[in-house]
Parts: C-alpha cells; sequence; structure tokens
C-alpha cells in the first residue's frame, strides 16, 4: 500500500513534468487572452470577464475552474495590459495563478500586428490529509504538502485585420519539475519541450445580418505531435452566437453567446466527451459573464467578439 501511495504522490503532484501545457477548454474562442498575451487591449475597451467551468459532471474530484480575465488599451491603443487571475481545483489539488499581460500593437497596412508578454506566479497545494486511508501507517504519507509558488511566463504573437486573424503562442516559456526528494519545484529553459498554439479564423459575410466565422486552434507538442481545435460559429444581427467545436477526436461541444446590450455579454458551452472517460461522466459545463466599460466598441475585427 505504501508503494502505492508514493506512485500517486507522483501522480497527482502538479508539474510533474517539463513541456506543460496548460488544459484547454472553450475559454479560448470567448476571450484569446487566456491562450495569448499578445491579446491584451484589442477589443477596444476595458472589459471583465468572468468563467466558471465544471468538466466531467459525475466523477468526483473531476476538475473545477474559475476564471477572471481583464484588458484594456492605453497609449492611443498602442499599449493593451491584461491580468489573469485562474483558480484550479483538482482533487485534493488547488492551483491558484496570477498572470499579468502586456502587449504592443504596430499597425500594418489594414490591419495590426500585436507582440504580446505574459508574466505570473503559480501557487499549489494540495490537501493530502483529505484523502480517506485503510492501511495503518499510510496517514504518513497524507500530510497537507507545502504551499509552493512558482514563476510562470508565456510569449505570443498577433495580427488581424478586417476579415482574418491568426496568433502564435508559448503558453510556457519556463517549465517546472516536483523534486520529491528535496520536496520543491526545480525550473528549467528548455525550448525543446515547448508547445505551439496556432489560432486562426475568418470571417464570410453571408448577408447584412449574417456571419459565418470558421476557426481553428493547432497545439504542436513535444516529439511534433498534433492537437486541434475546428470551430464554426455564426453570428446573427452581431448579438446572438451559435457554434461548436471537434477537439481532436476526444470531445465535441456547442457555444452559445448572447449579447444582451453593446456592454453585457452572457455565453455557454456543453462539451461531450467520447474518450475513454465517456461511460463515467454527464459531459463538461461552461459560462461566461462579460462586460464592457464603454458603451460603443469600435473594433477594427468583428471576430473580436
Amino acid at each position: 500500500m505504501k508503494t502505492i501511495i508514493r506512485i500517486l504522490l507522483f501522480l497527482l503532484i502538479p508539474g510533474g513534468l517539463f513541456g506543460q501545457l496548460t488544459p484547454l477548454t472553450n475559454q479560448y474562442i470567448l476571450n484569446p487572452l487566456i491562450i495569448n498575451p499578445a491579446y491584451a487591449g484589442n477589443r477596444g475597451a476595458l472589459n471583465i470577464t468572468a468563467f466558471y467551468r465544471r468538466q466531467w459532471v459525475g466523477i468526483p474530484g473531476a476538475p473545477e475552474t474559475m476564471t477572471l480575465a481583464m484588458d484594456a488599451p492605453l497609449l492611443d491603443s498602442k499599449l493593451g495590459l491584461g491580468l489573469i487571475i485562474t483558480n484550479d481545483k483538482i482533487g485534493v489539488t488547488k492551483e491558484t495563478s496570477f498572470s499579468t499581460n502586456y502587449a504592443y500593437k504596430i499597425s500594418i497596412s489594414e490591419g495590426n500586428l500585436s507582440l504580446g508578454l505574459g508574466a505570473g506566479v503559480i501557487i499549489t497545494n494540495t490537501a493530502w490529509s483529505d484523502l480517506s486511508v485503510h492501511d495503518p501507517g499510510d496517514e504518513y504519507y497524507l500530510l497537507n504538502s507545502s504551499v509552493y509558488i512558482v514563476p510562470d511566463f508565456r510569449f505570443g504573437v498577433y495580427y488581424y485585420d478586417q476579415n482574418y486573424f491568426v496568433g502564435i503562442s508559448i503558453p510556457k516559456l519556463l517549465a517546472n519539475k516536483f523534486d520529491f526528494k528535496n520536496d520543491k519545484y526545480t525550473l528549467k529553459f528548455n525550448p525543446g519541450q515547448y508547445y505551439y498554439l496556432l489560432n486562426t479564423g475568418y470571417v464570410f459575410r453571408l448577408s447584412p445580418k449574417l456571419k459565418f466565422s470558421p476557426s481553428t486552434l493547432i497545439t504542436i507538442s513535444p516529439g511534433a505531435k498534433l492537437l486541434y481545435d475546428i470551430n464554426a460559429q455564426f453570428i446573427l444581427f452581431d448579438r446572438i452566437w451559435l457554434g461548436a467545436t471537434y477537439r481532436n477526436n476526444r470531445a465535441v461541444a456547442g457555444l452559445l453567446q448572447l449579447a444582451i446590450n453593446n456592454q453585457l455579454s452572457v455565453a455557454y458551452t456543453y462539451d461531450f466527451d467520447f474518450s475513454e472517460l465517456r461511460s463515467y461522466n454527464n459531459g463538461s459545463h461552461e459560462i461566461m459573464l462579460r462586460y464592457e466599460f464603454r458603451y460603443k466598441v469600435n473594433v477594427i475585427n468583428p471576430l473580436i467578439f
């Protein structure tokens, strides 16, 4: 039993491998700042967005995520600043991250190019004492872990014009790994283990009141392995967004977003998982609430919604 608990400790400690990638959800469709710091300020107004995600409903200890994101343009929109606060809970492990984001915008022809950098910290703790033990002596291994603070950096480039956008980002510039022997995290700069995210899309204007927007997110992982999302959204009256996502033989998702007025928007996403976990859960749910502190947002690209 003690050997089994040691294995579980290794598996459950976050950051156990180099070349990590923050788990992706549908948040990036509604707010690309989540995956690319170069997006900061590109909505043209100060906006605050809150997300709540309940993943794999029906599985005890399944991931639960709350995110608060805000960004705004400065200096005649040449500079964008953003802040993301995320709280993740997976089983008995809790992780809170704070990420500041900086973007500098350059006008190119009919579009704009943004260069972005994100910097922050990740605070993590695992409450092993919340687990139940059955064999005498095993409780020795279930002491609460210390609170660890790990630095976090990311980089991104983002270009958009009237109908098209493309963004490339590296979500983690520093990999971290837990050192069980010394009870601490070690950091490593290893470009060979980077994940690269490519996010691109286009808007087709089918009529004055209807637009169609296909997009994709491609993740290139170490070893040149590919993960992909294929997204499609219909935009009605610039008020209603109906969309769907197909995710790399793992899940499909449906999305509905409503712009209640020019400042307030709400959205709901449902994920149906058809991986090996499909028999054990009832899908994943995600809701979003956004408020923009300006009555009308004049952005160059209708994809920025």
